[in-house]
């Protein structure tokens, strides 16, 4: 396939954190708006997960979008969707007490649903929208 022009620009993580496996970037600047990727609640530079109990993956996979959200320019605050699945739906109380601690109000939109996830607890994409 030929190289085309594109209205967009994929962003990375720092260099000490290994690339991704598979075919996408973890975050991608379009315009005033920051997408980012699906993360999961490994510890980005080793691959480990900080524990089997959802609050610590909560908090794994939160720094996670933070610092993908950097890599794109954007800030938690700049934050204006978010798209949350959990393995298990009655972690959602867990979740929505960290994710309150994390993010500020006014809250991002956000969506929440049930997924079979492979041995992690949970993933969390997100919208950013930051002016030029």
């Amino acid at each position: 396939m030929a190289d085309a022009q594109r209205s967009w620009q994929p962003a990375f993580l720092p260099g000490d954190v290994p690339k991704p496996v598979g075919a996408y970037s973890p975050a991608v600047r379009a315009g005033d708006l920051v997408f980012i990727s699906g993360q999961v609640p490994r510890d980005p530079r080793t691959g480990a997960l900080p524990g089997d109990d959802i609050q610590s993956q909560v908090r794994q996979v939160l720094a996670n979008v933070k610092g993908a959200l950097a890599a794109g320019g954007a800030t938690l605050d700049d934050v204006v969707s978010v798209t949350v699945y959990l393995a298990d739906v009655d972690d959602w109380g867990k979740f929505n007490d960290i994710y309150k601690e994390t993010f500020r109000a006014p809250y991002p939109t956000r969506t929440a649903v049930g997924a079979t996830l492979r041995d992690i607890l949970i993933e969390v994409s997100a919208v950013a929208y930051v002016s030029r």
